[in-house]
């Protein structure tokens, strides 16, 4: 599945981001408002699963940042609870969704962004969301077999 994704978006069809509603948003019930927000902006949710990652999984997921002081703090926070994984197809998806979220410290970010409107720390800031296609394709694998994402 992700040569084709990567062959759509070569083509300028379909692009596609990878997103997690991060634990303490699935546990404060925003779930429902967030996926709101991507839908009413016209993009498509082509895969979503509601899944605890495990440590292996998480580490992978933020294996850039494996070296930094905070890395044990998102490990742990990534892995306490269940998250809800997505796969966003839309124009220029990246782009668009990474607008949507804000900036990764919500007391910066700008109101009417997902952490913006309900992030309340840094590291508890509510959704990751893949900052490039490299990332978008490595996370996916992480969370979804290629028959889950829908062509």
């Amino acid at each position: 599945m992700d040569n084709s994704l990567r062959a759509e978006s070569e083509k300028g069809m379909k692009d596609h981001t990878f997103i997690i509603i991060k634990p303490n948003a699935v546990k404060r019930g925003l779930i429902g408002k967030i996926i709101a927000r991507i839908e009413n902006k016209g993009l498509k949710i082509i895969a979503l699963k509601l899944l605890r990652l495990t440590r292996s999984q998480a580490e992978n997921l933020y294996e850039m940042h494996r070296n930094k002081p905070f890395f044990g703090y998102l490990i742990n926070h990534i892995t306490s609870d269940f998250i809800v994984a997505m796969v966003i197809e839309g124009k220029e998806a990246i782009k668009v969704m990474r607008k949507m979220v804000g900036t990764t410290n919500p007391t910066e970010a700008a109101f009417g962004t997902i952490r913006g409107d309900f992030g309340l720390s840094i590291t508890e800031n509510i959704i990751h969301a893949a900052d490039n296609e490299e990332n978008t394709l490595r996370e996916m694998k992480i969370c979804f077999t290629s028959e889950e994402i829908l062509s």
